[in-house]
């Protein structure tokens, strides 16, 4: 019985963030609408495909009214009840997992709907500013693939790659386990690289293009890493250099 008991609990709990979603968005649909309508009065006796013109540029830039007025309201909401991650391992129904449910669901409406038209733009950091992130200046996202924004920190001048996934959650033995990523400053994170929870890249380092950082690794300072999994360029040159001696001698 315990199975229908959790099957139960997650159908409530996807009711209740539907019902979230739908005063989100419909909350965050209100500018654009009035504009809609202020424009749809006004144009009554335009000509009728001048007026077709105005009503679709309006219905246009209501989205994007819609989409900013999204990442303000959850960002505010997170900011109002204080809503922040903490580093554990916790059971799948404890508090703290139903926490990162919920707000990884906030991030979702958000990731779905409108994320892509604010990569790369100063909306982008202070979307993740708003959601917990300790940013430094001028960094750059290219990739809606970041994660559990309360758990990162990453410092000046960092760019992250189109597609480059950072995840500060994994399940592991059935248990959530959250971990905080630290990214120092003027780190580039290749392409569609992975980082995963508890990693530490010093400054200056380099993460390859599709590579994967496993859990809890530690990049030294101006580092490059490779592969899948990923591999520090600088122990393989050491190692190469160590056996070439031996070889000699």
């Amino acid at each position: 019985m315990k199975w229908l008991w959790i099957t139960i609990a997650q159908i409530l709990f996807a009711l209740f963030m539907y019902a979230m979603g739908a005063v989100f968005f419909g909350a965050a649909m209100v500018p654009g609408l009035s504009l809609l309508f202020s424009v749809w009065q006004v144009t009554t006796t335009t000509q009728f495909f001048l007026r077709l013109f105005l009503l679709g540029t309006t219905l246009a830039l209501g989205y994007f009214l819609f989409g900013l007025t999204l990442v303000l309201l959850v960002g505010l909401f997170r900011l109002i009840f204080r809503l922040r991650l903490k580093e554990g391992t916790y059971a799948l129904f404890s508090w703290e997992s139903i926490k990162w449910a919920f707000l990884s669901s906030l991030y979702n409406m958000i990731q779905y709907t409108f994320i892509d038209f604010i990569l790369v733009t100063p909306f982008s950091n202070l979307l993740f500013r708003l959601l917990g992130a300790k940013l430094g200046k001028n960094v750059q996202f290219n990739s809606k693939y970041v994660f559990d924004a309360s758990l990162l920190e990453i410092g000046d001048n960092t760019v992250v790659g189109g597609g480059a996934i950072i995840d500060c959650h994994m399940v592991e033995h059935g248990r959530l386990k959250l971990k905080k990523v630290k990214i120092g400053k003027n780190v580039t994170l290749g392409s569609h690289c992975t980082i995963m929870p508890g990693c530490e890249i010093g400054d200056k380092a380099m993460i390859g293009a599709s590579a994967v950082l496993l859990k809890d690794t530690k990049v030294e300072p101006r580092d490059v890493w490779f592969g899948i999994p990923a591999e520090s360029m600088r122990e393989k040159m050491r190692e190469r250099k160590e056996t070439h001696q031996q070889e000699v001698e």
